[in-house]
């Protein structure tokens, strides 16, 4: 398999917060050109950097996309909601209860 470096896909396209989808690597690094110099120095966007040109030079993309997914959402913040769990206790019938 040839590696195309900056030219290779995503398995799966970044949405961007304006519409607009990262599909390469190239895509990100200049997405990433276009920030602020501020937050292109925010540890999020240089570890995103690291793992860009560390997978142009050979690896998974997947690394790439998620480098580059936890520094668009690093604002975001995961909370659990106990009311989503269905629990499965209670609910199952014993042959003997029918």
């Amino acid at each position: 398999m040839a590696d195309n470096g900056w030219q290779r896909k995503f398995e799966d396209p970044i949405p961007l917060p304006n519409g607009r989808m990262l599909v390469t690597l190239l895509d990100a690094g200049e997405y990433i050109t276009t920030l602020s110099k501020a937050e292109q120095q925010l540890d999020e966007w240089q570890t995103a950097i690291e793992v860009l040109l560390l997978v142009s030079r050979g690896g998974p993309t997947m690394l790439a996309r998620i480098g580059v997914m936890k520094a668009l959402n690093r604002h975001v913040e995961r909370v659990f909601n106990p009311d989503r769990k269905d629990t499965h206790w209670g609910k199952r019938k014993l042959k003997r209860d029918l």
